[in-house]
């Protein structure tokens, strides 16, 4: 049993010794990336992705964009993302499982690989476990995404939104509402970066293989996900 939590442990520091190189590439970006006007860093999302239409891939970007969404936090919502939260995101670009605890800032975590994953054009779903908090966390992070031009959508049981900034610098928990625009499911699942359920993700998945017109088919392909509380969502609610 000892030997087997020390290969665990192990195993665990030689991931870690691995993403350092890359926190350092992407710390290195942090001094120039400061002195760009908000239009020059809203510019770097049209030159991720035509880099992208080129043949570099998103390994190849990820220490600028994940620059650029640290810029964008610190500009918007006042938090910079510490390094064991870049080693989170670059994990979770991975399709793998990061383990964080309460308070160690997974909803920030989330925007480096949801913009990351976003440049590709086909739309990203964050999966959470429920309809506040799937508002709630496109209301506080969406200050981010905007700032870097991407659009940003909250898919609830009976609604959906769009956040839409009319405020700045203010509290995260008072915008809500005042910051999300109704809109249709279809254009809620248009944007760049979709917050829901996963009852209603599946559930609109299987209405849209049900429809009798294309033209009441709501989702597009679907592409990268993100699934917050994955041993609930995949395990206890499976």
């Amino acid at each position: 049993m000892l030997g087997f939590l020390g290969k665990l442990f192990d195993s665990n520091e030689k991931v870690i010794n691995q993403l350092k190189p890359v926190v350092e590439k992407i710390n290195s970006f942090e001094p120039a990336y400061q002195k760009l006007t908000d239009n020059q860093l809203k510019e770097k999302t049209t030159e991720f992705k035509e880099r992208l239409a080129k043949g570099e891939t998103l390994d190849d970007i990820l220490p600028e964009a994940f620059a650029a969404v640290r810029e964008a936090a610190k500009r918007t919502i006042k938090q910079r993302h510490f390094d064991v939260q870049l080693m989170g995101g670059i994990v979770l670009h991975q399709g793998k499982i990061a383990e964080m605890k309460t308070g160690e800032g997974k909803t920030l975590v989330a925007t480096l690989p949801l913009y990351l994953n976003a440049l590709e054009g086909k739309g990203v779903h964050l999966v959470t476990v429920n309809d506040y908090l799937a508002r709630r966390d496109c209301a506080w992070m969406g200050p981010i995404y905007d700032k870097l031009g991407l659009k940003v959508s909250a898919i609830n049981h009976e609604a959906s939104f769009l956040f839409t900034p009319k405020k700045q610098d203010v509290d995260p928990t008072s915008i809500e509402y005042e910051n999300l625009q109704p809109i249709s499911r279809k254009e809620a699942y248009a944007a760049d970066i979709t917050y829901g359920t996963n009852n209603e993700f599946g559930f609109d998945y299987l209405r849209d293989n049900m429809v009798q017109n294309l033209e009441q088919v709501v989702q597009r392909d679907l592409h990268y996900a993100i699934v917050d509380e994955v041993d609930s969502i995949l395990i206890d609610e499976a």
